[in-house]
């Protein structure tokens, strides 16, 4: 839907990484680092705040983001891309779908893959609409939920319905998936559902049917409200569309929706991204994500990019996040996380909990789970899912132990990214590292923990691959 992302998936996947953006990034421990930080300092390197996602979910994020859809997601590329023989992956499903783990899983992501049309920049998994499918993917939906219900114990305070586009549903599949979720778990303790929705697929009826079935919140793909950019970024809506179906949002009784926009597009100009956000502020959301566009592989855009039609320009990119941050800022948001900003008591539980490290639960086709010390995901096709999974099979495609020094390392490229930082302990054996960020205006200590300064914001990557 949205975003575009590292190597995890957006969307079972989350909104988080070393990079900022619809996209992710390749990072690594970076040697010398220090030395490198006064030069660092003085000069905006190239898509420093890009968001990226770990692991693919929601987001707004991860989307996770998705769009990830979005979100998205999001963890190592190794971690996302692990590669194992058929025998360990059938074994690891055993494992998975026998005897019931301890814990609770308290966050869920569904992914529905399905878009009207594919857009150039998005590499989240997706697939063209096909009317003929829906109707049987969203019983495997259902299948998988019953699956994983009878191993492990699910009791979610925050469901993300991501994609792809959940609302490119018709109004009877949304019901019956709906109906479904709402019978087979245990919604006792469910505090945020958000759904994931394109201006172009939202109805008065759609609106009405999704918030009588306890869906809290809305993330709504508006990307830009320039009508030119919509159609170089191939959307299925225009500016005044976008507008109209916030309103009709509100109108069906939803007070908690996110906008998501993305700048750094091919031809943006500073006014034109001035412009968007002071008509997105007018709208009075209560949660706004601004991801920058990366070129990510296997993607019309990658390929234009790579031929030089497209061209990124990392100061340009710059400018648009400063004005980013000081516009929503004066109209009260708190950035919470570098590309996510919220009125005060919005923020995105269902995010914060990706970011955090806790468990969670994805269900549909190439959707992340981690579960304690262990990361699996589904087949990335949803035909070969439906199969599977309505033939009583695992859809587990692959699946990954990890380390303490992998959970380390998420916990400070995720943490770096948020108001809250990195806990002080975490990096308390690189003292001469954060004194030097400290020094350099890019770190700041507060309550045992490092937080980014704002000049810090625009190189989080590369504090991040200093520490890690």
């Amino acid at each position: 839907m949205r975003r575009t992302s590292c190597a995890f998936t957006r969307k079972s996947v989350i909104a988080s990484g070393l990079c900022a953006t619809k996209t992710t990034e390749e990072g690594g421990a970076g040697e010398g680092a220090c030395a490198k930080a006064e030069a660092m300092a003085q000069k905006k390197t190239a898509a420093t705040f890009r968001i990226g996602k770990f692991l693919a979910v929601a987001t707004d994020f991860m989307s996770n983001g998705a769009n990830n859809n979005r979100a998205k997601a999001i963890v190592t590329a190794e971690a996302a891309t692990c590669s194992i023989k058929e025998a360990a992956v059938a074994a690891a499903s055993s494992r998975l779908t026998g005897s019931t783990p301890a814990g609770t899983i308290r966050h869920l992501y569904v992914h529905i893959p399905f878009c009207a049309r594919i857009c150039p920049y998005c590499a989240f998994y997706k697939d063209l609409l096909d009317r003929s499918q829906t109707e049987r993917f969203c019983e495997g939906i259902l299948q998988e939920v019953q699956q994983c219900a009878a191993n492990f114990d699910i009791v979610p305070r925050t469901i993300f319905l991501g994609g792809g586009t959940p609302t490119a549903l018709t109004i009877a599949q949304l019901e019956s998936l709906l109906r479904g979720l709402q019978q087979q778990l245990d919604l006792s303790e469910l505090t945020e559902w958000t759904i994931e929705a394109n201006p172009g697929s939202v109805s008065a009826r759609k609106a009405a049917l999704l918030f009588k079935f306890g869906v809290n919140r809305i993330s709504l793909g508006v990307q830009s409200l320039d009508d030119a950019l919509l159609k170089t970024l191939g959307r299925d809506h225009n500016a005044h569309q976008a507008e109209e179906s916030f309103r009709l949002l509100r109108d069906a009784g939803f007070s908690n929706i996110n906008v998501d926009l993305m700048f750094g597009l091919p031809g943006q100009t500073a006014g034109q991204w001035e412009v968007t956000l002071k008509k997105t502020i007018q709208l009075q959301p209560q949660h706004i994500s601004a991801y920058c566009l990366t070129y990510e592989e296997d993607t019309e855009f990658f390929l234009r990019h790579s031929r030089g039609e497209l061209r990124s320009n990392a100061d340009l990119e710059a400018e648009f996040f400063e004005l980013a941050m000081s516009l929503l800022e004066e109209a009260g948001y708190e950035q919470y996380e570098i590309s996510n900003y919220t009125r005060r008591g919005y923020a995105s539980t269902h995010n914060r909990a990706y970011w955090a490290g806790e468990d969670y639960l994805g269900i549909g086709p190439s959707a992340f789970s981690t579960f304690g010390m262990r990361r699996w995901q589904n087949v990335p096709d949803y035909r070969e899912y439906t199969d599977r999974v309505l033939a009583g099979r695992s859809a587990i495609k692959s699946t990954e132990e990890l380390t303490p020094e992998m959970k380390h390392i998420e916990k400070i490229a995720l943490s770096l990214r948020t108001s809250d930082g990195i806990p002080a302990n975490l990096v308390a054996a690189q003292s001469a590292r954060t004194d030097e960020f400290v020094r350099l205006g890019l770190l700041r200590r507060s309550n045992g923990n490092f937080i980014l300064t704002r000049a810090g914001k625009s190189l989080a990557d590369s504090i991040a691959e200093a520490f890690i």
